[in-house]
């Protein structure tokens, strides 16, 4: 039903806005919710929950559990992860973006 109305991408999120849930937090513990979407309803997904390393997420993707990897909390708690998660998979984050590019200046 979602695709007919223009859904492009389901955030398989269960939630976590209740106080009244009792959530057992671990990484990744969410992201089952987003392969079964995408593999049910043949709709792209997003994966959430404890997403913190790129090891994870790269895994997350490459083992097709969802579409794309959202990182919110994580990226609130650590702005600069993109630039370490190049670093750590491709062993070089040497060539900033041009939206860092002014940052990146400091360090060289």
């Amino acid at each position: 039903m979602a695709e007919g109305q223009g859904v492009d991408l389901i955030d398989c999120s269960s939630g976590g806005n209740s106080p009244d849930q009792d959530l057992k937090p671990y990484p990744g513990y969410q992201v089952r919710f987003a392969e079964r979407i995408r593999e049910e309803a043949e709709v792209m997904t997003g994966a959430v929950g404890l997403i913190t390393t790129a090891e994870q997420a790269e895994t997350i993707l490459a083992e097709e559990q969802a579409d794309v990897v959202l990182l919110a909390r994580e990226l609130l708690r650590h702005p600069y992860w993109p630039l370490h998660a190049r670093a750590t998979l491709d062993g070089d984050a040497s060539d900033w973006p041009d939206q860092y590019a002014r940052a990146a200046e400091v360090l060289r």
